[in-house]
C-alpha cells in the first residue's frame, strides 16, 4: 500500500518533467545523496536548445537581478515537511465553514496549498510590507539543497522569528524586499485560475520594482493596469508633496483568458428621451480597431444623407449585414439629434439581464480612505483604534467585483491578510470563498493601537484578523438573517511541524536498536483531527469541503463531503477486516489508515483487497 509523502510538492522536479516534455535530452537521471534517482537538467544542452548559434558563456538581456535573487528562486521551489493544524476552539461554524483563516508563515502555507488549490483561485490580492524602512518583512533563511532544506523545515515551527525590520540602513534594503516577495509571487501564480487576476497595493518606493517582477514571473503582455487609490484625503506636511494615494498593480495569469468584471451598471447614466418601449438606453461607439475585410463601408444618414467612414486606423465593429439589422431594429442612432457619427443603443435592461458591467476607472477617488477603514473597525471593537491604517471594506468591495464579479463559485486569497479587510468584505457581499493567511506578528506595545489591542487580548496581528471577522459575522448576522449559512464562518488552520515523527522521513537512518521505540511514526501529541487534515493536504483534498465524524464499530472515521464521500479516514488503533468491509461499501474516492493501526499483519496485507472487492475505484493509503 503506497505511503501519503507528507510534505509539500517538490515544485523542482515538476518543472524539470514539464522541461523534459519540450526538450528530452536535457534531461537525465542523477543519483542524490539518499541514493535515489531525482531528475536533473543538462544546463549545457538546454542552453543550446535555446540558441541558433553557440554558447560561450552567460549573455547579457534585459531582465531584474538582485543579489539573493537565486535563492529566492530556490526557495520557491524547495519542499517542506509542514502541515496545517486544526484549531476548532478559534473558528466560527468550523465543520460546514467554506473559508479559511491560515495562521503561519505565508510562504510555508503557499506551498501547502500547492496540490488543493493549484488554478483554481479566480482572485488574489495582496497588500505586502511596503518596504518603508520601518515595516517588517519575512526573513527567509536559504540553505545548500532541498533535502536540507526538507529537514530543516520539519524542526521547528518559530513563525514570530520569521520577521526582521528591513531599515534604510541595511545595505541589502531593496534586495531583502525583492527576495522576500519574489518567490510568493511565484507560487501565488501557480493557484491562479487561467481566467484570474491578481491585485497587489504597494507605494511608490518599490511600485517600480514590483512591477518588473511581476512582468517576469507573469509575463509583461499579462499586465493590465495600475489602479491609483486615493487613500487620503487631508495633507500631510512631511514630505515635498503629500502622498495621498496608492498603486494596485493588476496581472491576469492569461489576459487572452482573462474574465475581468468592472463597477455595477448606474442607472443614472441611462435615459429614454425617445421613449422607446425597450426602456432606458444610452449610446456607444460602433467604430472599433480591428480591421477586417468587410467592415470598412459608408454609412449613410438617413435623415440628411451625410455618409460616415470608420475613423482613420479603425473599421466598423460589424458587417453591412449586422449593421443592417441594427438599423430596422431601431438601435442605430446618428447621436441624440440626428447630426453626428452613428452609434449604437444599449438598454439598461438587457445590461442586466446579461450581468453586465462597465469598464471602470484606472483613478478610484470613491472607494473610501484609510481613515474610512479605521473607522470601520472601531466601530466593531468598541470605539477603540486597535489598528493603523486599514484598508476599508468599500475599497475591497470594488476590487472583488473587478476580479470576480457576483460569482458564487469563485475562490478569492489574500496571504498579507493584516487587518482582514478583504475577508471582511467577502463576508459583507457573501458571495465568493476566502482563504486568508496572516503570520502571528506581534503588535507593536508602543503605539497606542497596539495597547489597545492587548487589552481586547488581541497580541498578534493574526488575532486581531479572526477576532474582526467574528464581530463582522455577528454584526452582519444580526442586519442580514438571510446570509448563507455555510459562508457564514471560517476554519482556522495553523502551520506547523509535520504530524509526522523524523523517522517517517528518515526511515533509512534509523538505527536497528532503536525500532521499538520507532514503532509510532506519529508525534504522541497530535490528534486525529490533525492527522486528517495533514491527508487532506497531501492528496490535494479541498480544506473546505463539510466534514462529520460517526462512531464505526468502536472507532472514529471521518466523512469529507456528501457521498460519494471524497475521503473515509481512521486513524484508532486495532482496525479489523470487519471495520474495513463496512467502510468500503461508502465506495469512496479515497480511503485512509494509519500504517501502524490494523488489528493484525493480516488485515494490513488485505485491505487492498478488501477495496479492490467491494469499491474498485476508491484509493487506499496509509500513514
Amino acid at each position: 500500500m503506497d505511503k501519503l509523502k507528507m510534505h509539500s510538492p517538490d515544485l523542482t522536479q515538476n518543472n524539470i518533467a514539464k522541461l523534459r516534455e519540450l526538450f528530452p535530452g536535457c534531461v537525465t537521471e542523477a543519483r542524490g545523496e539518499d541514493g535515489q534517482l531525482r531528475l536533473a537538467v543538462d544546463f549545457d544542452l538546454l542552453r543550446q536548445e535555446l540558441s541558433d548559434e553557440l554558447v560561450e558563456g552567460p549573455q547579457e538581456r534585459y531582465h531584474l537581478d538582485w543579489p539573493g535573487k537565486r535563492e529566492a528562486l530556490f526557495i520557491a521551489s524547495a519542499p517542506i515537511a509542514k502541515t496545517l493544524r486544526p484549531c476548532l476552539d478559534e473558528s466560527e461554524n468550523f465543520f460546514t465553514a467554506k473559508n479559511l483563516f491560515i495562521e503561519g508563515d505565508n510562504l510555508e502555507a503557499l506551498k501547502l496549498l500547492q496540490e488543493t488549490y493549484l488554478g483554481k483561485v479566480k482572485m488574489i490580492y495582496i497588500d505586502p510590507p511596503y518596504n518603508t524602512g520601518s515595516e517588517f518583512i519575512y526573513d527567509d533563511n536559504f540553505i545548500e539543497n532541498n533535502r536540507q532544506y526538507l529537514a530543516k523545515s520539519n524542526q521547528t515551527d518559530n513563525s514570530g522569528s520569521r520577521l526582521v525590520a528591513n531599515t534604510e540602513t541595511n545595505g541589502r534594503f531593496h534586495s531583502d524586499w525583492l527576495t522576500m516577495i519574489y518567490p510568493r509571487l511565484k507560487l501565488a501564480r501557480n493557484l491562479l485560475s487561467y481566467d484570474g487576476v491578481i491585485f497587489i497595493s504597494i507605494d511608490d518606493g518599490e511600485v517600480a520594482s514590483l512591477q518588473k517582477i511581476c512582468s517576469e514571473i507573469f509575463g509583461e503582455e499579462n499586465f493590465v493596469g495600475n489602479i491609483i487609490w486615493q487613500s487620503r484625503t487631508s495633507i500631510s506636511n512631511d514630505q515635498e508633496i503629500s502622498l495621498n494615494h496608492n498603486h494596485t498593480l493588476v496581472y491576469a495569469r492569461d489576459r487572452e483568458q482573462l474574465v475581468f468584471f468592472g463597477e455595477p451598471l448606474d442607472p443614472n447614466d441611462y435615459e429614454n428621451p425617445d421613449n422607446d418601449t425597450r426602456g432606458p438606453w444610452k449610446l456607444v461607439p460602433i467604430d472599433a480597431n480591428k480591421p477586417g475585410g468587410d467592415t470598412q463601408y459608408p454609412i449613410r444618414n438617413p435623415k440628411t444623407g451625410e455618409e460616415f467612414w470608420p475613423p482613420n486606423g479603425r473599421s466598423w465593429a460589424m458587417n453591412p449585414r449586422e449593421y443592417e439589422r441594427l438599423f430596422l431594429d431601431g438601435r442605430i442612432k446618428f447621436g441624440k439629434t440626428d447630426d453626428s457619427a452613428p452609434k449604437k443603443k444599449l438598454f439598461y435592461h438587457e445590461r442586466i439581464k446579461k450581468g453586465d458591467t462597465k469598464t471602470p476607472s484606472s483613478i478610484l477617488l470613491d472607494a473610501g480612505t484609510t481613515k474610512d477603514g479605521t473607522t470601520e473597525m472601531m466601530e466593531l471593537f468598541d470605539g477603540k483604534k486597535i489598528f493603523d491604517y486599514p484598508k476599508p471594506t468599500s475599497f475591497m468591495e470594488r476590487l472583488l467585483n473587478f476580479g470576480c464579479y457576483k460569482d458564487r463559485n469563485s475562490i478569492v486569497l489574500d496571504f498579507f491578510a493584516g487587518s482582514c479587510s478583504l475577508a471582511h468584505a467577502c463576508l459583507k457581499t457573501n458571495n465568493v470563498s476566502f482563504i486568508t493567511v496572516q503570520i502571528a506578528e506581534p503588535v507593536d506595545e508602543s503605539k497606542p493601537s497596539g495597547k489597545n489591542a492587548i487589552k481586547f487580548g488581541l497580541n498578534v496581528i493574526a488575532d486581531i484578523g479572526k477576532e474582526r471577522l467574528r464581530r463582522a459575522l455577528r454584526k452582519l448576522q444580526t442586519v442580514n438573517d438571510e446570509s448563507t449559512p455555510e459562508r457564514s464562518g471560517f476554519r482556522v488552520l495553523k502551520v506547523d511541524t509535520s504530524n509526522m515523527a523524523d523517522v517517517y522521513y528518515t526511515p533509512d537512518q534509523t538505527d536497528q536498536r532503536d525500532l521499538l521505540g520507532q514503532v509510532a511514526n506519529i508525534k504522541p501529541d497530535r490528534t486525529p483531527e490533525d492527522l486528517l487534515f495533514q491527508v487532506l493536504v497531501d492528496w490535494g483534498v479541498d480544506l473546505t469541503l463539510p466534514i462529520r465524524e460517526e462512531t464505526v464499530q468502536g472507532r472514529r472515521v471521518f466523512f469529507v463531503n456528501e457521498p460519494p464521500y471524497d475521503l473515509l479516514a481512521c486513524f484508532d488503533d486495532n482496525v479489523t477486516e470487519e471495520l474495513v468491509k463496512q467502510l468500503a461499501t461508502h465506495q469512496p474516492l479515497r480511503a485512509v489508515f494509519r500504517d501502524t493501526g490494523y488489528a493484525t499483519d493480516a488485515t494490513r496485507t488485505n485491505v487492498v483487497q478488501i477495496f479492490r472487492q467491494l469499491s474498485p475505484g476508491t484509493e487506499v493509503k496509509s500513514l
